[in-house]
């Protein structure tokens, strides 16, 4: 649904307005043990109008695309906007910045779409290989997400953009028992791109899924990690979700402005010089990243962020508004998940930078230790303290993989943590499947090495 002439919208005001028209539409289906238990698609559509005055927003949206109905939430938005500022005025020489531009970035693919009776066949194949390859398996469960955002944005002050941005993820949990314990192991495939485009045929995941289910039967096998401060190392799904959640978070400018532990920090030594870490726009290291800003939902021309470079707290990530208020520029990262959300400062593509080191000479450095390799979750506050579940991870013993572990936790202060980081890791991973819960639940890339260093981890003494 791509719209056309929003512009003569958005010039009718004297204010600053952007004008957004978006329709998402997702698809899921999942099966438990063979049986189909979800099988679903919601398409929602709409328009929304954003006001900006004296230092407010004024914001109006509706489900009806019509231009009568265009006209009408332009019209309320600035009523709200005028409102606002009469009874709470915040600046009244509140001016903007801008970065306008154009663009026009559809990803859809060019492949005929396959209909739901495939879909479902598609996870059918992969769920029969499973009971045929691993019969001891107590239970199996495969999911599979679709989403398209597909967006129209103008806003007065220039920017005319469209974009459709598709992901495709593959849930795939197997559950076995070990004694009297159920214990599990989930894995996530895909990303970018949709259906057609991301996934061939079943049989290109079979080998991921034997990788699986060899890693169950190790766990199932597997020990109580040791409560208490370790040296370990962590996998790059791990790093990408502690770059996410516990740093990420606090250096998003909204959240500076609240008090976040990162408002006295820029300029300062926040970690091992080691560590960079950026939040990507659109592309990192010559390739597109998992989750493609452009241009953000403000009309904001995206760049990169970078947030630490070798140690050092360099920069927040901004809205137009943070802009304004820190007498900086906008990085591009306004983003909303609905027609109906306003555009919140989000992360776009958050990651730690590669170093230097080889996995294998980072593990080797450790005698008795843990290397982390996947997380189930993860929770962090404005401090940077964090704590995550992991449900694959090894010990370390002499400097080799050892036994695996049962599920357990890490924990800590991001900024003291990556002070401890002795070694990072040469190459670099996107996580496929991450979802931000700001306010709005929106997808999000996360990636990043290996990393070497200490925190406490949860266990039995």
């Amino acid at each position: 649904m791509k719209f056309a002439q929003l512009e003569h919208f958005a010039g009718n005001f004297p204010e600053y307005m952007e004008i957004r028209a978006q329709e998402n539409t997702s698809t899921g289906i999942s099966i438990l043990n063979g049986n189909i238990v979800n099988n679903s698609r919601n398409v929602q559509n709409g328009v929304s109008a954003r006001v900006f005055k004296n230092g407010v927003w004024g914001f109006a949206s509706t489900p009806e695309t019509s231009p009568d109905a265009i006209s009408k939430i332009t019209e309320r938005a600035v009523t709200n906007a005028r409102f606002l500022a009469s009874k709470s005025p915040q600046d009244s020489n509140a001016t903007l910045p801008s970065r306008s531009g154009s663009a026009d970035n559809n990803l859809a693919t060019v492949k005929p779409r396959l209909d739901r009776k495939e879909l479902i066949e598609f996870i059918k194949a992969i769920d029969n290989y499973c009971i045929t390859q691993f019969p001891w398996l107590a239970s199996r469960a495969i999911g599979l997400q679709c989403l398209d955002m597909e967006k129209t944005l103008c806003t007065s002050d220039g920017t005319s953009a469209y974009s459709l941005t598709p992901r495709t993820i593959l849930y795939v949990t197997m559950t076995k028992t070990a004694g009297d314990d159920p214990v599990d192991l989930r894995d996530v495939y895909g990303g970018l791109g949709q259906f057609e485009d991301v996934f061939q045929k079943p049989q290109d995941v079979f080998a991921q899924i034997d990788v699986l289910a060899d890693e169950l039967e190790k766990k199932a096998r597997g020990v109580y990690a040791k409560a208490g401060t370790h040296e370990v190392v962590l996998a790059p799904d791990i790093a990408g979700i502690l770059a996410h959640e516990a740093i990420g978070h606090t250096v998003e400018a909204d959240l500076v402005l609240g008090g976040s532990v990162a408002a006295d920090m820029m300029d300062e030594q926040v970690a091992s010089p080691l560590i960079s870490m950026v939040d990507f726009a659109n592309t990192a290291m010559g390739k597109t990243c998992p989750v493609p800003v452009w241009i953000d939902d403000e009309g904001v021309q995206a760049q990169d962020a970078i947030l630490i470079d070798k140690g050092v707290l360099r920069s927040y990530m901004h809205n137009k508004h943070s802009a304004h208020i820190f007498k900086t520029e906008p990085t591009g990262n306004a983003r909303a998940f609905g027609f109906y959300d306003e555009p919140l400062i989000r992360m776009r593509n958050t990651a730690i930078l590669p170093g230097t080191s080889k996995l294998r000479d980072m593990i080797a450095g450790i005698d008795n230790g843990y290397y982390f390799v996947r997380s189930s979750n993860g929770q962090a506050d404005s401090t940077g303290e964090f704590m995550f579940g992991v449900i694959l991870g090894y010990e370390i013993k002499n400097g080799k993989i050892a036994d695996a572990l049962r599920d357990t936790t890490i924990s800590g202060v991001a900024f003291d943590m990556l002070k401890t980081v002795t070694a990072v890791s040469d190459d670099m991973i996107w996580a496929s499947g991450g979802m931000c819960g700001k306010k709005q639940a929106i997808p999000t890339g996360e990636g990043g090495p290996a990393l070497r260093c200490r925190l406490n981890v949860g266990g039995r003494v």
